[in-house]
């Protein structure tokens, strides 16, 4: 071995190159696996007709969602292809609105609003908006809230009346519902219940 050779160099940093591409490669499989609708640890899109819960997973160390049983979105059941539709327009609509200006998804996003990640599951929506809003659900009360946030009071930061159609604030329940089901390995953390480490 003449290490003072530049073909020496060369043939290493092109054998490196390629091992590293093909466990590149390798990885993104693996991970899109896990990261897609429908995957390990994201559910498809049609889990929205399901009930979604959260809690602790002591195997596991920390909360991650459960799917029960049949629970209807707006008392509907959606197919997978119209469930699909609703988060294509609903992830359009975060976009067209800027959402992520003031809210959270998966930990992407800014901190001025809250994170919206496991939004669905706040018992808030039952507790307090529902009869703030007079509507009959969950679903119903984010529907209104959406549509017309500055007549709500939510706090001291409010949130702008971003001109949603019934019809795109359906869509991002929907989305909501369905980004709740979503493993995200604990994130975030201590959303489900606090515990006293004694």
């Amino acid at each position: 071995m003449n290490f003072s050779d530049p073909g020496f160099w060369r043939a290493g940093a092109i054998a490196t190159t390629v091992v590293m591409l093909v466990m590149l490669a390798l990885l993104t499989i693996d991970t899109y696996g896990a990261i897609r609708a429908g995957g390990r640890q994201v559910p498809a899109y049609d889990v929205i007709n399901r009930k979604i819960a959260y809690g602790y997973e002591a195997s596991r160390g920390h909360d991650m969602p459960s799917i029960g049983a049949e629970d209807l979105l707006f008392g509907k059941r959606f197919s997978e292809a119209e469930a699909h539709a609703l988060a294509r327009k609903a992830k359009l609509v975060i976009q067209s609105r800027a959402c992520m200006l003031c809210h959270t998804f998966f930990g992407n996003g800014s901190y001025y609003a809250p994170d919206l990640t496991k939004s669905w599951l706040d018992p808030a929506w039952t507790e307090v908006w529902m009869p703030m809003t007079a509507a009959p659900s969950r679903a119903e009360a984010m529907v209104r809230f959406l549509m017309t946030p500055d007549q709500f009071p939510a706090g001291v930061r409010r949130m702008p009346n971003l001109g949603l159609s019934r019809g795109e604030a359906m869509a991002v329940v929907a989305y909501l519902k369905w980004m709740s089901a979503v493993d995200t390995n604990g994130f975030p953390s201590n959303f489900g219940s606090i515990r006293v480490e004694q």
